[in-house]
């Protein structure tokens, strides 16, 4: 068992919550916004200094609804970009490993099979804010970038796209492979086969329907990254 501590930031949030029931190999300490406001340098370090962690995992953040980050910008910087930044500059503060949750989203989805040193090109403001995010973490080096594509478990939707080509895998696929993962820098693509979301969804659910996305919807159609380095990690 890895004896590292390690905090959690969203403790609360949808992962989090699959990460406590599914985790048996990580010393996780699960924090959540009222304990660990990553909006607060002060916030942050108090929690610090209570878990006395080795690695943050940095899931906390503004996702879903996705039209958010259009229509509330403000609230996308700040958990996603300011949030981020402050955490960075606590971690190095008292040289603490940071894990920082970001997106398939910074690539452009255009063509496809994509490796952690492309150009990184958002198509969205959600992509953008999360790129924001990985600006800073990158300044500091002893801090690893996920890019990740995942979802609940059961899929969530009637229907999935047919014509849109991505890497999602569920929650607990990632949880599974946490440890393996937890100690490498630098970044990392994460997901699962390169498939459409329609072939993902209906692999555990056939009653899924297949619809089409039309251009009008502005969701690049080529989605998928390169995922051999995690593959070569977990082998």
């Amino acid at each position: 068992m890895n004896k590292k501590k390690i905090l959690v930031t969203g403790g609360d949030g949808r992962f989090s919550k699959v990460l406590k029931e599914k985790n048996k190999n990580l010393n996780l300490f699960f924090a959540s916004k009222k304990e660990c406001n990553i909006l607060s340098e002060l916030s942050i370090t108090k929690i610090i200094k209570k878990v006395k962690p080795s690695i943050i995992l940095h899931t906390a953040g503004l996702s879903r609804p996705m039209n958010i980050h259009e229509t509330n910008i403000e609230r996308s910087i700040d958990l996603n970009i300011i949030g981020t930044a402050n955490l960075v500059k606590i971690c190095k503060r008292y040289n603490i490993k940071l894990i920082y949750f970001s997106t398939s989203y910074v690539y452009e989805g255009v063509r496809g099979n994509y490796k952690e040193s492309d150009p990184v090109k958002p198509f969205n403001n959600y992509g953008i804010s999360k790129l924001g995010g990985e600006c800073s973490v990158l300044m500091y080096k002893n801090s690893l970038i996920l890019r990740i594509t995942m979802t609940e478990k059961p899929f969530m939707f009637k229907k999935a796209y047919g014509n849109l080509i991505a890497n999602y895998m569920y929650h607990e696929d990632l949880v599974k492979i946490l440890p393996k993962i937890i100690n490498k820098k630098g970044i990392l693509n994460i997901g699962g086969k390169t498939q459409s979301i329609y072939s993902f969804a209906r692999s555990k659910n056939l009653k899924v329907k297949k619809v089409k996305l039309i251009k009008t919807e502005k969701m690049p159609l080529n989605q998928g990254m390169n995922i051999k380095k995690l593959t070569k990690i977990i082998r």
